[in-house]
C-alpha cells in the first residue's frame, strides 16, 4: 500500500504544482492576462476638451448629444456621434430628416424637454440662452458663429467629439476634390467670369457675400470664382444686401446660383426685368433647394460640391 500511495501522491503534489505555476503565470504575465493589458491601455471616460471659454470636462465617447444650432447639426453627424436632440430647422433639411426623424425637436428654450433627453453633451453657438442651466444638465460646448473657417470648424467638432482623425481624413479629402472642381469650373467658364448667389427670404431677396453658406465658400473660397464688384461692395459690412428687382441687373454676374425656397414669394422671376438679365437669357441661373442648401457643414457642403460640378459641369 506505501508503495503504492507515495508515487500517488506526489503525482498530486506535482499535478497542483503545475496548475499553481500555470495560474501564477496567467496572473502575472502581461502577455497571457486578457485583463491586464486592456487595464494599462484603458481610456479615461471623460478628457477636457479646450473650448472658446476655457476648459470643459466631456465624454471620451458621448452618446446622446443635444445641438442646439442648426449651424454644427449637419458636422456632428458627419462624424457618426448619435444625436438625441437637434432645432427644427435640422429636422426639416431634407438632407437630414430620414436621419432625425426620430430626433427630438429643441431649442435653447427647451430645458425640460432637454432633462428629459438625458444628454452627455450639449453643443451650441455662444449666444444661446440658459448656457448656465444648461452646464447643470451636461457639459455645454459652445462656438462663435463664422469665427473659423468651414474646414477648421470641422476638426474642432472632430476634437470635441474624440473624432478627430475622421475630421481630419474628410478635410484632406474634400479640400483635394473642392480643388480639382474649381480648376475644372474655371477652365470652363473662364478665369474672369462671375457669380452670384441670391436667396428669397420672408419676401425679400437677398444677394450673399464670401463665408455666408449656400455654397459661398465653395464658390469664392475652394474654386476661386469671381464675384461682381456689386456684390463685393455692398456684402462686405453684413455678409448679403438686400434687392429690389429694379436694381436685379447689377447684382447679377455671369452664373447665378439661386438658392431657392418654394415656399417664399419667388414672383420676380416672372418680372421682364428679370428675363432680361444676361445669366437669364444664357440659361446660366442654377436652382438648388434651400432648405438643403443653407449651411457649411460637411454634410450640407457635399451636396453644393455635387450640385455644383452637375450644374457647371454636367457631372
Amino acid at each position: 500500500m506505501r508503495k503504492i500511495f507515495i508515487p500517488f501522491v506526489l503525482i498530486l503534489g506535482l499535478a497542483l504544482s503545475a496548475c499553481g505555476g500555470n495560474q501564477a503565470k496567467n496572473e502575472v504575465s502581461p502577455t497571457n492576462s486578457p485583463s491586464s493589458a486592456p487595464a494599462a491601455e484603458s481610456e479615461s471616460a471623460t478628457f477636457t476638451y479646450e473650448s472658446e471659454n476655457g476648459p470643459v470636462e466631456v465624454p471620451t465617447h458621448p452618446q446622446r448629444v443635444v445641438v442646439l444650432t442648426r449651424f454644427l447639426t449637419g458636422n456632428v453627424m458627419a462624424l457618426g456621434v448619435p444625436v438625441v436632440g437637434v432645432d427644427e430647422m435640422s429636422k426639416t433639411n431634407p438632407r437630414f430628416e430620414e436621419q432625425l426623424k426620430d430626433v427630438e425637436a429643441v431649442s435653447d428654450e427647451s430645458l425640460e424637454k432637454i432633462i428629459e433627453l438625458q444628454p452627455d453633451l450639449i453643443i451650441g453657438l455662444s449666444d444661446i440662452k440658459n448656457i448656465d442651466k444648461f452646464k447643470q444638465i451636461a457639459p455645454t460646448v459652445t462656438y462663435t458663429y463664422n469665427k473659423v473657417d468651414y474646414l477648421t470648424q470641422q476638426l474642432e467638432v472632430g476634437k470635441l467629439v474624440n473624432k478627430e482623425k475622421e475630421a481630419q481624413a474628410w478635410v484632406d479629402d474634400f479640400s483635394a476634390r473642392t480643388k480639382k472642381a474649381g480648376e475644372e469650373i474655371r477652365a470652363k467658364i473662364g478665369e474672369d467670369a462671375t457669380v452670384s448667389v441670391i436667396e428669397t427670404f420672408n419676401k425679400q431677396l437677398y444677394v450673399y457675400g464670401y463665408n455666408f453658406g449656400r455654397g459661398t465658400e465653395l464658390l469664392y473660397g475652394d474654386f476661386k470664382l469671381g464675384m461682381p464688384e456689386t456684390v463685393k461692395e455692398g456684402t462686405k459690412t453684413d455678409g448679403y444686401v438686400a434687392l429690389s428687382t429694379e436694381v436685379l441687373k447689377d447684382y447679377l454676374g455671369d452664373y447665378v446660383i439661386f438658392s431657392k425656397n418654394a415656399d417664399e414669394d419667388n414672383s420676380f422671376q416672372d418680372t421682364e426685368i428679370y428675363k432680361s438679365i444676361p445669366a437669364v437669357k444664357n440659361n446660366h441661373v442654377y436652382e438648388a433647394d434651400a432648405k438643403a442648401f443653407y449651411f457649411n457643414d460637411p454634410l450640407s457642403l457635399e451636396y453644393q460640391l455635387e450640385f455644383f460640378e452637375k450644374s457647371f459641369l454636367g457631372k
